[in-house]
């Protein structure tokens, strides 16, 4: 299970990739949860597929551009280690803006029952229980 997970996630990155930010939202359960670090704007916890529309819309809202990239992933049990490069341009400002970071994808069987976005690498790892 955990190398199909990485290839389901591997998907969404190629989505988002490309600008399509609709890919992947079939995949969270009714009550997933979304966690962003409380170090990036906005960083907090949205509850079910609703406050996570609701971040996603505010967040996508905020860039004249946007790619989010998936540089590597790694199986970690029932979760998905990504690392991100996100690329944008402000919407307004005009200003370049680039941003590594990690994603935990935690899965329950098919759906996505948590994801989470850290900055640090190791307390990425740690929540999923890798080693750097």
């Amino acid at each position: 299970m955990a190398q199909e997970n990485v290839e389901v996630v591997r998907q969404v990155y190629a989505g988002w990739e490309r600008g399509d930010f609709a890919v992947g939202t079939g995949l969270f359960d009714h009550h997933a949860v979304l966690v962003i670090d409380p170090a990036i704007p906005d960083g907090g916890i949205f509850l079910g597929q609703e406050g996570i529309r609701t971040y996603m819309l505010r967040f996508l809202d905020a860039w004249e551009s946007l790619t989010i990239a998936a540089k590597s992933f790694r199986p970690a049990g029932d979760s998905v280690f990504v690392e991100v490069l996100q690329v944008g341009t402000g919407q307004g400002s005009g200003i370049p803006a680039e941003q590594r970071y990690f994603q935990l994808w935690t899965f329950r069987g098919d759906k996505v029952v948590r994801l989470e976005t850290v900055l640090s690498q190791s307390d990425a790892l740690e929540a999923v229980g890798l080693r750097e």
